[in-house]
């Protein structure tokens, strides 16, 4: 092998060791916060097991605890999606196939079922006219912890994801205008539906605000693909020169 391959065959297999060291630490991130959020949320889940083992709907899936515990269920499901998904598709934008594709399926997994708990009607839902809250902050004293990290958590997937497989949506204001439009559209649908629930601006304030810290933590990876066609062009004149 010449002496310029063999240099470049020893620094790709110098990259891929770090990768696929990454792949696994982030793997394991993942499975611990899985197992953390089970561990602390395991009384309320064990619940709605019973319901939710037999099959039926009133109980399960017209319960937040219910809807949690099927996407813990469901998770390795959704995981062999992914896998399936990243073993029949290219590489794009010079993402990586099993990036994209993971972020397809967490993007819909981890967002669908969370803006499903925010639709479910309340016990006057049809009978009490819609409520609007539009003092910022004001709801705020009245959530709580939970009620907190949850409207955090409801776009999370969506801002970690988006910006992964869209690299037009790889900016913060993006990510912030993306998930305070989809969090409008959460409270307009609550309001018109009656569903016997407040749509109220603070709901909004910390959907975005969910959707944009998440978008940051996956800072690393959204901004390699959205760098990628330029660093393509830039790679392409340095060849021709």
């Amino acid at each position: 092998m010449p002496p310029l391959q063999a240099a470049r065959f020893n620094d790709g297999m110098n990259d891929h060791a770090p990768r696929r060291t990454r792949r696994i630490v982030l793997l394991g991130l993942a499975v611990a916060g899985v197992a953390g959020v089970a561990f602390v949320l395991r009384r309320p889940l064990l619940m709605a097991a019973p319901t939710c083992l037999a099959g039926r709907w009133h109980g399960c899936y017209d319960t937040e605890n219910g809807v949690l515990l099927m996407m813990l269920v469901g998770l390795p499901v959704a995981a062999l999606l992914a896998w399936v998904r990243a073993r029949s598709r290219p590489a794009v934008g010079g993402a990586p196939a099993w990036r994209l594709s993971l972020a397809e399926v967490g993007l819909v997994y981890g967002t669908a079922p969370l803006v499903w708990i925010t639709l479910m009607p309340g016990p006057g839902a049809g009978a009490v006219p819609g409520r609007v809250s539009l003092v910022p902050l004001r709801d705020l004293l009245t959530m709580g912890p939970v009620g907190i990290g949850g409207n955090l958590l409801i776009l999370a997937a969506l801002g970690f994801f988006a910006p992964i497989r869209f690299a037009a949506l790889a900016s913060g204001p993006r990510i912030l205008a993306l998930g305070a439009g989809c969090s409008v559209l959460i409270e307009i649908a609550q309001y018109v539906l009656r569903l016997d629930r407040v749509s109220s601006v603070d709901d909004v304030l910390l959907n975005a605000a969910g959707a944009v810290l998440a978008g940051l933590a996956s800072r690393r990876w959204w901004r390699t693909a959205a760098a990628a066609p330029s660093d393509r062009s830039r790679l392409a004149r340095a060849g021709t020169d």
